[in-house]
C-alpha cells in the first residue's frame, strides 16, 4: 500500500510503501489517533522494515493508495 505523506515547511512529500498485508482502516485510525492529539508522532513502518515517524503537528495531508496503483514513467 502506497502512502505519501505532505508536510508543513516542506517541498518535498513523503512517500512510504507499505506492506500489501496492511489492513487501510487500521491505518486510518492510526492516522486519525494522532492528528487528534498536535503533540503525537505519527509512526508508520514500511514495507522493509524501516520506520518514519512525522510529528503530527507537521501534518499537512496524506494520501494513500493501493500497493497496484498506477505506474509513472516509461514501464510498461
Amino acid at each position: 500500500m502506497d502512502v505519501r505523506i505532505g508536510v508543513t515547511d516542506s517541498r518535498r512529500e513523503l512517500e512510504l510503501e507499505l506492506a500489501d498485508d496492511t489492513d487501510r482502516e487500521e491505518l486510518k485510525a492510526k492516522i486519525g489517533a494522532a492528528l487528534s492529539a498536535s503533540d503525537e508522532v505519527l509512526w508508520l513502518t514500511d514495507g522493509k522494515g524501516r520506520d518514519v515517524g512525522v510529528p503530527a503537528a507537521k501534518l499537512a495531508y496524506i494520501e494513500i493508495g493501493s500497493a497496484d496503483g498506477r505506474s509513472i514513467g516509461f514501464g510498461g
